[in-house]
């Protein structure tokens, strides 16, 4: 069984040499892990809180995505997305928002942390203060439990929230009287590693200490390195590795063997500044291929906007119909699924396990294109809509292709059955004359939808 991990991921200021290493890096190769099911989401929401700048968030949004598709996450293997493409995450926040206590959201470490400096300058207590900020715990929660993740890699100073959006949950489920959530657990990472910055202290951009990682090309990399500072020992002067940012950049690119040349390099007596183009070269041999990627993906926003909505209809798909099932929970029902007949139970048609359902494309009078979906036995069950690029319709087909019956948003509308994705109406079925028709026409999609996504297996 899979464990479902989910992962945030900020979207504000220019990647660096820290980012990569303490957080890009380790979290594309868990990615690769066969026994965990991915999930990878710039928290652009999150960013509003921290910026009331437009262009920058624009800006980082693109940057950031290209950064960690060029480091190799693989949007086919994980589910990659902007929170801001899935609008079932706020709903989903304010239905938890009814059910959070206000105490609790006091005590959150941000919040409090900023009552504290307030009432140290003898301001008032909620001075500049914002509701997003005060809703961040709210908003962290219904990211986690939109998809019921079962892990989410946080540093200690975030275990807070994981403990928040658990008791969230729980007052949800034990109101609502259903186990609606699963408990998310807080996967702390105690290995993460830190990189000095150019004057000793943690590399951060609040301290505008960082080498940039793609930002200036291989020059910018080059300048910031050389800008690192070092201590006065002249060439020829052994150096100590054990208090050198050179020495702890180097070695968390280099293999063993190349870490122990660099110091018994530095042990020996090179000069600082040669030891900062050895620096340098070592770096860029991994950066290099990466900036090539992350510079062609910027020379291609349309097909990264592609990806980017691939994987939040990939999202949408699961979460969807849990906060369906939550509206339906809370009152929030349907009027016409309430007057709706209960459908007899409806035996549908075996799909062969040698020969999967197939697509057939095909281009319509106007110049649009268009594809159906077929069953084993040759029933059509969906026919799109129209698409003016062929590649659009081709990422359609591959999102039917691996969401799964059990993941797709299928609905009656009027006499016919739908197929929607981040709630539009992707595809449609023929029509059909009752409610147990269309409730057995639902399930032979759903079936043939499942021999799809077990074919991408």
């Amino acid at each position: 069984m899979h464990t479902r991990v989910l992962t945030g991921i900020t979207t504000t200021g220019t990647p660096h040499l820290g980012n990569y290493v303490g957080a890009v890096r380790p979290a594309v190769l868990a990615s690769k892990d066969p026994n965990v099911d991915a999930f990878y989401f710039m928290a652009d929401y999150h960013a509003l809180i921290k910026s009331d700048d437009p262009d920058r968030i624009e800006a980082s949004r693109f940057k950031i995505a290209a950064t960690w598709l060029a480091a190799g996450l693989d949007p086919k293997v994980a589910t990659f997305y902007r929170q801001s493409d899935i609008p079932e995450v706020p709903e989903l926040m304010w239905l938890l928002t009814c059910v959070t206590s206000k105490g609790m959201l006091n005590r959150a470490h941000a919040y409090k942390a900023a009552v504290d400096r307030n009432v140290e300058a003898q301001e008032d207590a909620d001075a500049g203060i914002t509701a997003g900020l005060y809703m961040y715990p709210v908003l962290m929660a219904a990211d986690i439990l939109a998809f019921n993740a079962n892990k989410v890699p946080v540093g200690r100073d975030q275990i807070q929230h994981i403990e928040m959006a658990r008791d969230i949950a729980q007052r949800f489920n034990h109101t609502f009287g259903r186990e609606f959530f699963v408990m998310p657990e807080a996967l702390i990472e105690e290995q993460v590693a830190t990189l000095p910055g150019l004057d000793g202290r943690k590399m951060s951009k609040s301290y505008d200490n960082t080498v940039p990682l793609f930002e200036g090309g291989a020059k910018g990399m080059r300048d910031a390195i050389m800008k690192i500072v070092t201590d006065s020992r002249a060439p020829g002067e052994p150096k100590d590795t054990d208090d050198s940012a050179l020495f702890t950049i180097f070695k968390a690119f280099a293999t063993p063997a190349e870490t122990a040349a660099f110091a018994d390099a530095l042990h020996g007596g090179i000069g600082w500044g040669e030891a900062k183009q050895v620096l340098f070269e070592r770096v860029e041999a991994d950066v290099a291929p990466m900036r090539e990627r992350y510079e062609d993906l910027m020379s291609r926003p349309d097909d990264m906007e592609d990806i980017l909505l691939a994987g939040a209809a990939r999202a949408r798909a699961i979460a969807a119909p849990l906060v369906e099932t939550l509206r339906d929970a809370v009152g929030l029902r349907s009027a016409r699924h309430r007057s709706a007949p209960v459908a007899e139970p409806v035996v549908t048609k075996p799909v062969s396990k040698g020969k999967p359902p197939r697509f057939a494309s095909f281009r319509d009078d106007d110049g649009s294109f268009r594809f159906r979906l077929f069953a084993t036995d040759g029933e059509e069950l969906l026919l799109s809509k129209s698409f003016a690029d062929p590649k659009e319709a081709g990422v359609l087909r591959q999102t039917l292709s691996t969401v799964g019956g059990t993941n797709a948003v299928i609905e009656s509308q009027g006499d016919h059955v739908a197929l929607l994705l981040a709630g539009e109406v992707v595809a449609n079925g023929a029509s059909y004359p009752d409610e147990v028709a269309r409730a057995g026409a639902v399930l032979r999609l759903r079936t043939a939808l499942d021999a799809l996504a077990a074919a991408q297996d």
